[in-house]
């Protein structure tokens, strides 16, 4: 007989399972972004959005910064210039000043005796740059002194140096010079070329140009008040007058120097503030022999102008030791 079949179980009705969430639908690779997009991943930075922009100012602020310099080299130079053209005219301005000649009204009280230069000229402003004493030799060389070419001889009639400067004043005017450091006074006595007068003429050697100046201005009111005066040397018995006649004085400064003149009548008469021939002779004496010629001759061509005082500047009257 035929086998029953056995039966199959039937299956088991399915296990309901449960429904899974859905998937999210994966998104598709994102294309190649142009560089303007503003999207990034973790592989792309930001930066690299951003580097065509930086690139782009950089001209633009390369180009401010030339702007800029420029800008200052133009001001800077401007700068220069007006600086240069200022300096340029007031070194003109300067120039100008210098060599302006001043008029004839304004004349200096103090005329410059223009020296020529040599490299071991003496400065003739101090003892200590002086140091030689002078001689009676260097001031008086000869019996004949000629002032300038052309013109006729004084007559040397005696000369005398010494180391105490009392002997060629006396009164205050002597003790004014000792105070002031006088140590040596050089003089000689000499007949005009025509003889109507006779003089005595010397240096006086003080410590520097300050003592000198002092000693020089404070002679005139000294003799002014009678409390002194410059003595004449007689050389014999027919120059007396010379050392006690009534005078006409003259004195200037050159360095630490003092020159003085000393200007009688020879017969011994009073003389007149009015004398011309006296104030010739004080000129010659003073400006043209003991500065121009000896003095020029110690400073050996020194290269400094020296100031003077003209002669007329430095002019008194002295009374005789007569009664």
């Amino acid at each position: 007989m035929p086998q029953p079949t056995p039966a199959v179980p039937a299956p088991a009705p399915p296990v309901p399972q449960p429904t899974p969430a859905a998937a999210p639908e994966p998104t598709p690779a994102a294309a190649p972004q142009p560089a303007t997009s503003t999207t990034s991943t973790a592989a792309d930075p930001v930066v690299r959005t951003t580097d065509p922009l930086e690139d782009l100012t950089r001209p633009r602020r390369a180009d401010r910064r030339r702007g800029g310099r420029a800008w200052q080299v133009l001001i800077g130079g401007a700068a220069v210039l007006m600086l240069l053209a200022l300096t340029g005219l007031a070194v003109a301005a300067l120039l100008e000043d210098r060599t302006a000649t001043p008029p004839a009204s304004q004349q200096s009280s103090q005329p410059v005796v223009e020296q020529s230069a040599a490299a071991d000229g003496t400065d003739l402003d101090s003892r200590d740059t002086d140091q030689a004493a002078l001689t009676a030799k260097e001031v008086f060389p000869g019996q004949q002194l000629v002032v300038a070419d052309g013109q006729p001889a004084y007559r040397v009639l005696k000369t005398h140096s010494s180391g105490s400067c009392a002997v060629a004043a006396t009164g205050e005017i002597a003790d004014l010079l000792v105070r002031l450091g006088c140590n040596q006074v050089v003089r000689g006595t000499l007949r005009s070329p025509d003889g109507d007068h006779l003089l005595t003429a010397g240096l006086f050697n003080l410590t520097d140009v300050a003592s000198a100046q002092r000693a020089r201005d404070r002679i005139r009111p000294m003799l002014d008040e009678r409390q002194g005066r410059f003595r004449g040397m007689a050389a014999s018995e027919d120059t007396e007058a010379v050392a006690t006649a009534a005078a006409r004085v003259g004195w200037q400064v050159r360095g630490h120097y003092l020159a003085y003149c000393v200007v009688t009548r020879a017969d011994g008469e009073r003389i007149g503030s009015g004398d011309t021939k006296a104030r010739d002779i004080l000129y010659d004496m003073i400006e043209v022999y003991l500065n121009r010629s000896v003095l020029e001759r110690r400073a050996s061509g020194g290269t400094a102008s020296q100031p003077t005082d003209g002669p007329s500047e430095g002019t008194a009257g002295q009374d005789g030791t007569r009664n």
